[in-house]
This record gives C-alpha cells, structure tokens and sequence, in this order.
C-alpha cells in the first residue's frame, strides 16, 4: 500500500508541475500578443505577405520543454523522482 501512494502521490506532483510550466507558458504568450501591434487595415484586393510562425512557434516549444526538464530535475534532485522514472519522463517531454 505504502508503494501506491507513493506512486500516486509521484504521479501528482509530475502532473502539478506540467500544469504549472502549461500555464506559466500560455501567460507568457499571451502577454507577447497583448504587446504586439494590430496589423494595418488593408483595401479588399489587397494581399497580406505571408508570415512564418513556425521559428516563433519552435523557440516557444523549445522554451517550454526546457523548463519542463528543469523541474523534473529539481523533483528528481529532491528525491521525489527515482532516476528510471526521470529518464521516462525525460523522453516523453522531448518526443512532443
């Protein structure tokens, strides 16, 4: 019984920091397009240029999975993560 709850209590505190790093991430973004301008308004014929957002959007990913991996790091330094559960974890962070 003892190595359910600790199993359970594991699982908790992965998804609590998962949630946590979503939510810092989605605040940040959110702060990003609060800053940026409003494109101009342009006649009806008139084409936009074609933008990339795939650079901006990999840098944000990136950005993500880093601070992601820094706290499983500190979960795995405080004990609460054996090193076989890090490495799992680890792998399923960078495979998104």
């Amino acid at each position: 019984m003892p190595g359910l709850i600790r199993g359970v209590a594991r699982t908790a505190v992965v998804a609590g920091t998962a949630t946590a790093v979503s939510n810092r991430v989605s605040r940040r973004q959110a702060g990003r397009w609060a800053a940026q301008e409003p494109p101009p308004q342009q006649g009806y014929y008139e084409q936009q240029p074609a933008t990339s957002t795939a650079p901006a959007q990999a840098e944000n990913s990136m950005d993500a999975k880093l601070a992601q991996l820094k706290e499983l790091g500190e979960l795995r330094e405080r004990g609460l993560l054996t090193d076989a559960e890090f490495e799992v974890q680890k792998q399923h962070i960078l495979a998104t």
